[in-house]
């Protein structure tokens, strides 16, 4: 399959960086200067070497036509993926000049990363054909899962003995308390494999002495915990889909068991979080023929970047399958049959009404929901004040934008591209407010990346 034809954008390549010094970095490589013996081959595969500060140049090279998403590989000692110099390499070969020529033989160095990544893709296709030990002893699964069930059900019924002083000694003892009783609590929660407690207790202790209104954030989102404490201890008087949902939320690991859907899925957007011990990756996805929105995890530890990474607004054929959980999204990725390519398909549009009511529908299934995405159509940022809002071009009502939203440097582009006039914005909607994280000309015009 030939891949040269299709040839990303600067801002598709850009939303691959890992974070904004990334970006800022490969930016500043994605000239001819530093770049020697660069070339590219039919199959997609792009090389080149990168002057660095040593002796020897940087090899860098890149597979864009791998269906399972970017792969690449550099010589380099970051611990980023992709690198600064992957990313400016990807630049140069956007540029579409003579800088990085199809050539019919790659460099050795380069022919061998190539050759080595055959080989495993057909040892892992030999891999999925046998059975895994786990799927040969379904008994000893089944004891493993009870005794990890047994040390959850422990930890949540501790938890919510906590949760009763508390409300017992009066929220104002919390500020008293300090952190680390909660930083306890958490690690008994981690003890009792209950990692989605844990975090939530963690989010907890943060909240005390927060700023004005912190008493009523805290009573709210004990109210959530004890809710997921009694949806845990009643699980299964609750209906399948919701009993789901609650595992999901405690941390217990599960499989993607929906039937694969093949599609030609668009990527809406990409972005990572990340704390003291991980980071993950998060991709949006829309289904250009069943309609679905999907949600890709990707998970990077120890400083790591998650390896997956997609091209914001080209469209992978692939199948998914969801996982379980009430009205959840994440899917796994499956077969892919071709690598990304464009496609000017764009999900339908939603006023800020709508938006609105899909949230709080979403609620109903998930109470722990922070956010569902929505993509609106035909809105136009507007300032309120101090803040910003996204409000309906034929109508009276507005979204605010989120605070983490008001703190990024994609609002401005997302205030030059609309320019006063509609734009279509894909992001996240939740009781904080409106994330956007890509936009699109009201007509037409190419996705830009906002996170």
């Amino acid at each position: 399959m030939t891949q040269q034809g299709v040839r990303w954008s600067a801002d598709q390549v850009l939303a691959l960086a890992p974070d904004a010094a990334s970006r800022k970095a490969g930016s500043k490589l994605g000239a001819a200067g530093p770049w020697s013996e660069a070339g590219s081959c039919e199959e997609g595969t792009v090389w080149g070497l990168c002057k660095g500060s040593g002796s020897k140049p940087y090899q860098t090279i890149v597979d864009i036509a791998d269906p399972a998403g970017l792969a690449y590989k550099c010589s380099c000692p970051s611990r980023k993926f992709p690198c600064k110099h992957a990313l400016g390499l990807l630049l140069l070969w956007a540029a579409e000049d003579d800088t990085v020529p199809t050539v019919a033989q790659p460099p050795d160095w380069a022919e061998q990363w190539i050759a080595g990544r055959r080989k495993r893709a057909e040892d892992k296709r030999t891999a999925d054909g046998g059975s895994s030990p786990a799927a040969a002893d379904p008994e000893a699964a089944r004891r493993r899962a009870e005794r990890r069930a047994e040390r959850v059900t422990a930890g949540a019924t501790e938890l919510e003995q906590r949760l009763t002083d508390l409300l017992r000694g009066g929220l104002a003892s919390a500020e008293q308390t300090g952190y680390g009783l909660w930083e306890e609590t958490a690690a008994r929660m981690v003890d009792a494999q209950a990692p989605g407690l844990a975090g939530r207790v963690r989010e907890l202790g943060a909240i005390p002495a927060s700023g004005p209104g912190w008493p009523v954030r805290l009573l709210e989102e004990c109210a959530l915990l004890h809710l997921l404490d009694q949806g845990w201890l009643r699980r299964d008087r609750l209906p399948e889909g919701l009993a789901a949902t609650v595992r999901s939320r405690i941390g217990l690991p599960a499989s993607a068991d929906g039937p694969p859907v093949r599609d030609r899925w668009l990527v809406l957007a990409q972005y990572d979080t990340a704390d003291a011990k991980l980071t993950t990756r998060r991709i949006w996805l829309h289904g250009a023929d069943s309609g679905r929105t999907a949600l890709l995890l990707s998970y990077g530890a120890a400083g790591r970047a998650p390896e997956l990474a997609l091209p914001v607004g080209l469209a992978l054929e692939a199948e998914l399958s969801a996982y379980p959980g009430a009205g959840g999204h994440r899917a796994a990725l499956g077969e892919r049959f071709a690598a990304p390519a464009p496609l000017s398909t764009r999900p339908p549009g939603m006023t800020t009404t709508q938006a609105a009511a899909r949230y709080g529908e979403a609620l109903r299934e998930d109470p722990w929901l922070e956010s569902v995405p929505v993509t609106l159509g035909r809105v136009v940022p507007v300032p309120d004040g101090d803040s910003w809002q996204l409000a309906d071009a034929d109508g009276e009502l507005a979204l605010p934008l989120s605070p983490a939203a008001r703190s990024r440097p994609g609002l401005w582009r997302l205030v030059a591209l609309s320019g006063g006039a509609p734009v279509t914005v894909f992001g996240e909607c939740g009781h904080r407010g409106f994330t956007p994280l890509t936009a699109w000309p009201e007509h037409e015009g190419e996705a830009v990346p906002l996170c």
